[in-house]
């Protein structure tokens, strides 16, 4: 079974965040990265699924340069090879954009499945993985927890509200969106980090890609909410200016 994973760099969750000053993204210059959690629960469904059933398992990211140290992170944990798709920051927002680029270069790969995360800590969009099943049509199903190969297809539990959860039956090829905490992440051994070392990592350039295409999203403005000071001063009997308090705090401020 070839199994794709897209995995993506993101922010460090506890990086220190500023807008820059164009005010159309984030500061980016001494900030920590790290891959994507969700990504990374779906490389661990891949890499178990590639241990049960046997065949490959190939990382595809899509980001500049520095993204390559969260591909052998990615390798070392026990990925076969990958594809690094390099471009510019600006160029990876938009998730219509992203998918066009992905199914491009999978479109030689011919995998059985592709397996995204859920959303991205950085845009949460949570968009990509089902415009990339749409591009390539491909049956999907989002919001998945487990996975189990039954020949020509898999079985998969899908998270749903309340605590309810749903199994579904679908044909191979397919694409899943992997919910976070469906399994306990590895850590990468010793001996995986020095495989990596070993394993390919196939460059390719998005401007000399066909699906490089015009951003159909585009930023305009990043900034941080207003914060804004108002008194009130209720007139009249305690009892009253006690319930209007309530009302106010209940309904406006929202913390009771």
């Amino acid at each position: 079974m070839k199994i794709v994973v897209a995995i993506k760099q993101v922010p460090s969750r506890d990086s220190l965040l500023k807008v820059n000053g164009e005010g159309t993204w984030i500061e980016d210059a001494d900030l920590a990265y790290e891959i994507n959690e969700p990504d990374a629960y779906a490389l661990e469904a891949g890499l178990q699924l590639k241990e049960k059933e046997g065949g490959e398992v190939v990382v595809v990211c899509v980001g500049p340069d520095r993204a390559s140290q969260t591909i052998r992170e990615a390798l070392a944990k026990g990925a076969d090879r990958a594809i690094h798709i390099e471009t510019c920051e600006e160029s990876v927002g938009d998730p219509l954009a992203l998918a066009r680029v992905l199914a491009a270069a999978l479109g030689q790969e011919s995998p059985d499945l592709v397996l995204t995360g859920l959303q991205s800590d950085d845009l949460g969009f949570g968009q990509t993985g089902v415009i990339l099943a749409e591009v390539m049509g491909l049956p999907h199903a989002t919001i998945v927890m487990n996975i189990e190969a039954a020949g020509n297809s898999i079985t998969v539990k899908r998270e749903l509200e309340d605590g309810w959860f749903q199994n579904v039956e679908i044909p191979l090829p397919a694409l899943l969106t992997v919910q976070s905490g469906a399994t306990k992440l590895r850590y990468a051994t010793l001996m995986g980090i020095k495989r990596a070392k070993t394993k390919e990592v196939k460059q390719l350039d998005i401007s000399d890609m066909d699906a490089a295409s015009v951003p159909t999203i585009r930023v305009s403005r990043i900034y941080l909410p207003e914060k804004s000071k108002k008194s009130i001063l209720f007139d009249g009997p305690a009892k009253e200016s006690a319930a209007k308090l309530v009302e106010k705090l209940r309904f406006e401020a929202r913390v009771i």
